[in-house]
């Protein structure tokens, strides 16, 4: 019996310990299964911002790193070859989580099944153009994407306007595809926020991860308001006032915003070409933070359909403070607006009025 007993207790531990790793094999094989992939539409695909975007979201820079991704990239016709060149790269690079690329000049086919869309293809503002022109163009495109979004885009696809102008082209195309959820529809001005914090981390020479909480309001243009005074800065001593570090309220209420503000122009100067790699990076960021959310105690800058928050007028898209959690985005009540403030945020609100009022006329 003693043998008996002696024999069946080395048993029943073997029996246990493999039971336990078959649990843990289950556990560990069910927290790897592969997500399914995303679809990701890129407009304008063959074009700088394109090219520098969409392997960044093939490497996982936009939905994480373990996110696969099926790539749908569109483009104008002339551009076919071009595009098939970077569907080619991209098939090359030969990027893990990519599951599949999509090149075509067919906007059906691009926004088939798309998740999330990042409309880059606009048309931009040649020499001896008006105003009333580019917008006229830009209308009728984007016009044209929205009723292709509207039919063949997922229910809850999540959209980027990147091509400028941004804002009046995002409220466009929420006007032609009414079916996506208001706060689906979305403009760039991540870029502008980076630009800020950038600028900011320079003056202070501080690594940008220190900076956080500028503010963008308003259009993305020249008369976009770059915003400090809730903006604060990681130090050795805990978190300060940016403003009460730069110790300069001449420089952050002057070259500080017109620099901000001109960064674009400042970049055609120096590149003959205009933003690509921090346009792209800017997207990525964007969608990132509004599908993965944002940390807490960190706001960004999303261009986003106006409820009213500080007195900027329903119907428009602007550039507020948000919070994101949960794929969904919330505008940053409370912030207290001084005079100046006061002034530059509704003066590129009413920029964006006037802006809209150009685009309906356009589509009568």
């Amino acid at each position: 019996m003693d043998n008996f007993v002696s024999i069946e207790k080395p048993l029943v531990v073997l029996g246990c310990l493999y039971l336990s790793w078959k649990i843990i094999r289950h556990i560990w094989s069910f927290l790897n299964v592969e997500k399914e992939p995303v679809t990701v539409l890129v407009t304008g695909a063959a074009g700088q911002i394109g090219y520098a975007l969409v392997p960044m979201i093939a490497r996982g820079a936009m939905l994480g790193p373990d996110q696969p991704v099926i790539i749908h990239m569109l483009d104008i016709e002339p551009a076919a070859e071009a595009l098939n060149g970077v569907k080619m790269e991209l098939i090359d690079a030969a990027f893990p989580l990519l599951k599949g690329v999509v090149a075509t000049t067919d906007v059906v086919d691009a926004c088939n099944g798309v998740n999330i869309a990042v409309m880059v293809g606009g048309f931009p503002r040649k020499e001896g153009m008006e105003r009333k022109d580019v917008m006229s163009k830009n209308v009728s495109i984007y016009k044209a994407q929205a009723s292709a979004l509207e039919q063949h885009a997922a229910p809850d696809c999540k959209v980027l306007v990147v091509a400028n102008p941004a804002n009046t082209n995002a409220l466009i195309l929420k006007e032609f595809a009414p079916s996506i959820p208001e706060k689906n529809i979305t403009c760039l001005t991540r870029l502008d926020h980076n630009r800020a914090l950038g600028q900011i981390s320079e003056k202070l020479d501080v690594h940008v991860s220190e900076v956080k909480n500028v503010i963008i309001w308003g259009n993305h243009s020249s008369t976009q308001y770059p915003d400090v005074n809730h903006a604060t800065v990681n130090t050795n001593n805990g978190q300060k006032p940016a403003r009460e570090l730069v110790g300069d309220d001449k420089w952050l209420n002057t070259e500080f915003i017109t620099t901000v503000q001109q960064r674009g122009a400042a970049i055609i100067k120096a590149r003959k070409l205009s933003s690509a790699l921090s346009a792209a990076s800017s997207a990525c960021d964007h969608i990132r933070d509004w599908v993965l959310g944002t940390p807490k105690g960190t706001w960004v800058s999303m261009g986003v359909y106006s409820d009213g928050s500080y007195g900027i007028p329903q119907g428009l898209i602007y550039s507020f403070p948000v919070t994101c959690e949960k794929g969904e985005w919330s505008i940053v009540q409370g912030l207290k607006i001084d005079e100046l403030s006061r002034e530059k945020i509704d003066a590129t609100a009413k920029e964006l009025v006037e802006e809209k009022t150009l685009a309906y006329s356009c589509l009568n």
